[in-house]
C-alpha cells in the first residue's frame, strides 16, 4: 500500500474508531495481560471482523500468523489500538499513516501526565495524527466498547454484551469506566457504548458526547470527570445532547477555581470551590451525582423512563407506612415534588382502597395488598389518573429468582399493569439497594413494570432530577455584549453604570469639603451617612471611612473632618475624590449580590442575604450569568434564610418580582462591563416592600492589586 500524500488525507470520522469494520492490535503479545484482555473481548463480543496481530518480530502469535507492521496486512484497516513504548510511537504513525488507518486507541503512558517533558512528547503525537487524518484516543487509556455493534478495543475483561442497553459511559479515567461497567452489569443496566478517554491529545469528552449525540441507542449519557479541557465545545456537545432527548449524567471530582481577585472581593470566597459548575450543570440540564453508584442508578432512571410533566409532582406507592415516611423526609430533602391529590382522587382512593388505608401521597397500601393484589392495579389506575401528578413509582423488590409459588410474579404482573395503562412514566425500585439479577430484570421487563435496585435513597433522587430537567427551559448560549461599557472604579461611578443599565441606586452627593457635605445632609432631609469616595479603598469601615446615622450640621461636618483625617493617616496612598453623602437607610432586608467570572465557564452571579447569613453561614445561590428575573425568583428560594424575605417577626415582606428585576439588571449590568471585570458586587442591596435600592457598589478589575 502507496502512502498517502497530505494533501489528499481525509480527516477520518469518528464513526470508523468507533465502529471500526477491521482492527489491528499493534504490539499484540501472549505476555501482555492487555494483549490478552483485547483479544478476549473482541471473541467475547463476536466481533465479526479481521482483528489483526501486528508484532515488529512477526511469528505466531494466539495461534495466529502476526504482521511485522500495519502496511504488511495489505487490506484497510479502521483502527489500532497501540500497546508499544513511548519511543516507538513516531515510528508506529508513520506506519498507521502509509496503512491509511482511520483512528488509534494508545494504552500507552508516559506523556502529558508526567510533566512537561512529556507533554510535548504528547504534543507533537497530536500534530502528527492530524496531519495524518488519523483520530486518537488517549494516551494512557483502557480503549472504548461500543456495546450496540460489538466492537470492543478495550485492554481489561469486559462482560458480554447486554441487549437494548441505552447508557452511555463516558469517564476520564479509565479504571473508573471499568469498574461503572462491572456495576452496570451486577444492576443489569445495559450499555450501549463505553469510552475512557485519557489524556485526550486528540479526542476529547465534548467530542465523545457529541458523537454519542448522534448515535441511536444511547438515551443517557454518565460522565466521570476530572476536568473539562474545551469549555465551549463541552457546552456545544451537551446542548446536541439535550437536543437529541438524551440525558446526561455528571459525576465530577476536583473544582472550578475562581480567581483570586475575586475572592478579595468577598464573592469568590463566598461561593466555595465547585458551585460554578454546580450553576453550569443547572444550565445545561445535567443531571449531577455524587457516587458512582448513583451515576449508574440515575443514568439508567432517566435512559429508561419519559420525561414527566413539567409543573406535576411524583405519586408513590408502597406496601409499607414505615417506607412511605423515610420517602417524604427525602423528597423534602432533596427537593422531589410530591403531588398533592385532588380532592377527586382522595374520594376515589377511599372507593378502592381497605378501611385501615390513608388516601395520601405517598401512599401505603397496607398488608392487606399482600392478600389482595388486584389493590395495586386499582390505586395505580386512580393516582395516575391525577392531573397534578406527573408520575408514578412503586416500592417493591424483584426476587433475585422467582419462588415456587409465583408470588412475586404476581404482585409485579399487577404493578406492570397499572404501569401499561397510564402514559405517565413509572418506575418500580426496590426498597434498598440491590442487585439485580438476568432473571428479574426478564421478569420485570416482560410484566411492563421498569425496574431499579437502586433502592428508594437513590431512584427518589434519579426522579427528582427527571422532573428538573423536565422543568428546566433550554437556555440559549450567551452572547458577548455589543460594547462594552468604559471601566467604573470608584463607589460613585459604580453607582452611575448601574442606574444607567436599570439598577435603582440610593441618591448620593459627592463633596469636598465640611460645608458642602452640610449643604447636601440639608437637602436631603433626613438622616445621612457619610462614605469615603476613592476609587483605591473598596472596603471603607476598615479604614475609617464610614459614619452613619448623622443628624444636624455640627455632626455632618465634624464626621467630615474625621473622616479625612483618619483615612489621611491610614491610608496614604489612597486617591480621594471626597466624601459621599447619601440618606441613612435604616429598614429592610439586606441582600448581597456579586459577580465572578470563573476562569472556565464564565461570568456568574451570587446573591445571599446580608448581615451574618453571608458571611458566617454563605448562604448564597448561584447561576451563570445571564440571567432572567425568573432564574432569580429560584435563587431566593434557594436562600436557608429565605423566610426573612416574606415578612419575617412583622417586618414588610420584600416584593420578590421587584427584587428578582433589579437582581437581573445587575447581572446585565456586569455583562456590560467585558472580560476584563473580576467581579462586581452590590452589597447591600436593600430591599423594603417594593422599594429596592443598591447602597454601596465595588468593581475589581483583573489588572487591579498587580
Amino acid at each position: 500500500m502507496t502512502e498517502l500524500s497530505t494533501t489528499t488525507v481525509v480527516r477520518s470520522s469518528l464513526d470508523r474508531l468507533f465502529n471500526p469494520r477491521s482492527i489491528a492490535l499493534v504490539g499484540a503479545t501472549e505476555r501482555s495481560i492487555w494483549s490478552v484482555a483485547a483479544v478476549d473481548n473482541l471473541k467475547r463480543f463476536d466481533f465479526d471482523g479481521p482483528v489483526h496481530l501486528v508484532n515488529p518480530k512477526g511469528g505466531t502469535i494466539f495461534g495466529r500468523p502476526a504482521f511485522t507492521s500495519c502496511t504488511a496486512i495489505g487490506q484497510p484497516v479502521d483502527a489500532a489500538l497501540l500497546m508499544v513504548p513511548v519511543q516507538a510511537m513516531p515510528e508506529v504513525f508513520a506506519d498507521l499513516r502509509a496503512a491509511g488507518v482511520g483512528g488509534a486507541v494508545i494504552l500507552s503512558a508516559g506523556f502529558a501526565e508526567t510533566g512537561e517533558e512529556g507533554a510535548e512528547r504528547q504534543h507533537r503525537l497530536a500534530e502528527i495524527g492530524r496531519e495524518a487524518g488519523i483520530r486518537i484516543i488517549g494516551p494512557n487509556c483502557l480503549g472504548f466498547a461500543n456495546f450496540s455493534s460489538r466492537t470492543a478495543i478495550w485492554t481489561t475483561p469486559l462482560r458480554r454484551p447486554m441487549p437494548g442497553g441505552n447508557v452511555a459511559i463516558v469517564s476520564q479515567s479509565g479504571a473508573l469506566a471499568s469498574q461503572l461497567e462491572q456495576f452496570a452489569y451486577q444492576q443489569r443496566v445495559g450499555l450501549t457504548h463505553m469510552i475512557s478517554t485519557g489524556n485526550e491529545a486528540d479526542v476529547t469528552v465534548a467530542d465523545t458526547i457529541a458523537y454519542l449525540a448522534a448515535q441511536p441507542e444511547p438515551r443517557a449519557i454518565a460522565l466521570f470527570l476530572e476536568s473539562v479541557r474545551q469549555p465551549q465545545a463541552f457546552r456545544d456537545a451537551v446542548r446536541a445532547a439535550n437536543d437529541a432527548g438524551k440525558a446526561i449524567v455528571v459525576l465530577k471530582v476536583g473544582t472550578s477555581e475562581a480567581t483570586a481577585k475575586a475572592a478579595q472581593a468577598h464573592t469568590g470566597s463566598l461561593v466555595g470551590n465547585d458551585r460554578v459548575f454546580d450553576a453550569l450543570c443547572r444550565e445545561l440540564k445535567m443531571a449531577r451525582v455524587h457516587s458512582l453508584e448513583e451515576l449508574i442508578v440515575t443514568a439508567d432512571v432517566l435512559g429508561r423512563i419519559r420525561l414527566p410533566g413539567a409543573g406535576s409532582g411524583l405519586a408513590l406507592i408502597a406496601m409499607s407506612g414505615g417506607i412511605c415516611e423515610i420517602a417524604t423526609d427525602q423528597a423534602e430533602d432533596d427537593g422531589v415534588p410530591l403531588a398533592k391529590l385532588s380532592e377527586t382522587t382522595i374520594a376515589r382512593l377511599r372507593d378502592v382502597l381497605p378501611p385501615m388505608a390513608r388516601p395520601t401521597n405517598p401512599l401505603d397500601l397496607t398488608g392487606a395488598a399482600m392478600l389482595e393484589p388486584e389493590l395495586i392495579v386499582r390505586a395505580v389506575d386512580v393516582i395516575s389518573a391525577d392531573d397534578h401528578v406527573g408520575a408514578v413509582g412503586f416500592v417493591f423488590d424483584a426476587p433475585l429468582k422467582a419462588d415456587e409459588r409465583g408470588f412475586a410474579q404476581r404482585f409485579i404482573s399487577q404493578v406492570g399493569a397499572g404501569f401499561q395503562r397510564t402514559s405517565k412514566p413509572c418506575l418500580m425500585m426496590s426498597h434498598t439497594f440491590t442487585g439485580v439479577s438476568g432473571e428479574a430484570r426478564s421478569m420485570t421487563d416482560q410484566l411492563g413494570a421498569p425496574y431499579s435496585g437502586g433502592g428508594v435513597r437513590h431512584c427518589l433522587s434519579a426522579l427528582g432530577h427527571a422532573f428538573r430537567r423536565a422543568r428546566r427551559p433550554s437556555r440559549s448560549p450567551r452572547c458577548a455584549p455589543d460594547r462594552v461599557t468604559a471601566r467604573p472604579r470608584s463607589e460613585r461611578e459604580v453607582l452611575d453604570h448601574l442606574a444607567a443599565h436599570g439598577v435603582p441606586v440610593i441618591p448620593a452627593k459627592v463633596v469636598v469639603d465640611a460645608a458642602g457635605a452640610v449643604a447636601a445632609a440639608r437637602a436631603m432631609q433626613t438622616a445621612v451617612v457619610l462614605k469615603i469616595a476613592s476609587p483605591d479603598i473598596p472596603h471603607k469601615t476598615e479604614v475609617g471611612g464610614v459614619a452613619l446615622n448623622l443628624c444636624g450640621d455640627e455632626a455632618v461636618a465634624a464626621a467630615f473632618d474625621t473622616m479625612l483625617e483618619k483615612v489621611r493617616r491610614r491610608r496614604p496612598d489612597a486617591r480621594i475624590d471626597g466624601v459621599i453623602v447619601s440618606p441613612m437607610r435604616d429598614r429592610g432586608v439586606e441582600l448581597f449580590v456579586g459577580t465572578l467570572r470563573d476562569p472556565q465557564w464564565g461570568p456568574a452571579i451570587t446573591i445571599g442575604l446580608g448581615g451574618i447569613f453571608v458571611e458566617a453561614l454563605k448562604d448564597t445561590s448561584l447561576r451563570l450569568l445571564p440571567v432572567t428575573p425568573g432564574d432569580v425568583r429560584e435563587m431566593f428560594d434557594e436562600l436557608r434564610g429565605k423566610a426573612l424575605l416574606d415578612g419575617f417577626r412583622g417586618a414588610p415582606a420584600v416584593d420578590r418580582d421587584v427584587a428578582a428585576r433589579v437582581v437581573a439588571a445587575i447581572g446585565d449590568a456586569a455583562l456590560a462591563l467585558g472580560p476584563d471585570l473580576v467581579s462586581l458586587e452590590v452589597n447591600p442591596l436593600l430591599a423594603i416592600g417594593a422599594q429596592v435600592e443598591a447602597l454601596d457598589g465595588v468593581a475589581i478589575w483583573a489588572d487591579d492589586h498587580e
